[in-house]
């Protein structure tokens, strides 16, 4: 099996052939040799710029399985996994707040608006939609004064 690895430095004709020809034989060993060859692989590949190569024909064959039930990398790779989906859980709420919020004060405002002003010209509805939460509460303050909606805006 180490030839086999090794050999991803040489020149290959197709390398997409070989790397899938050496990911069928370790797709065969134990969890620990797969392992053991699957890191000198992505490392080799490395040498040559073929990581993506090898990840992308390596997620089209069962060779990660095996990986969550080891004791080590198994855990290693659930906690990684659980905290990326943290993280991207915890990105999406602050995102969702932050729209949830524009949305508001730019309903709040447009209502505003129209009781004082009458309708909203086109002009005015471009000027709200590019404007942040916080615009849009100083915008929400301004109203209140404002004379004309052209004022408003200026």
């Amino acid at each position: 099996m180490g030839d086999n690895v090794i050999a991803i430095l040489t020149r290959l004709r197709d390398q997409r052939e070989a790397l899938n020809e050496i990911l069928s034989k370790l797709s065969d060993l134990d969890i620990d040799a797969r392992e053991f060859y699957l890191r000198a692989l992505l490392t080799l590949a490395g040498l040559r710029g073929l990581e993506e190569t090898v990840e992308e024909e390596a997620r089209k064959m069962p060779l990660l399985n095996d990986i969550l039930e080891n004791r080590v990398l198994g855990r290693e790779f659930k906690r990684g996994l659980e905290e990326g989906v943290q993280q991207g859980v915890q990105q999406g709420l602050q995102q969702g707040l932050q729209q949830g919020l524009q949305q508001g004060e730019l309903t709040l405002l447009r209502r505003q608006i129209e009781e004082r002003f009458g309708p909203i010209p086109k002009w005015a509805e471009d000027r709200l939609a590019a404007r942040s939460a916080a615009e849009l509460e100083d915008l929400g303050v301004r109203v209140l004064k404002a004379k004309t909606i052209e004022e408003l805006f200026a």
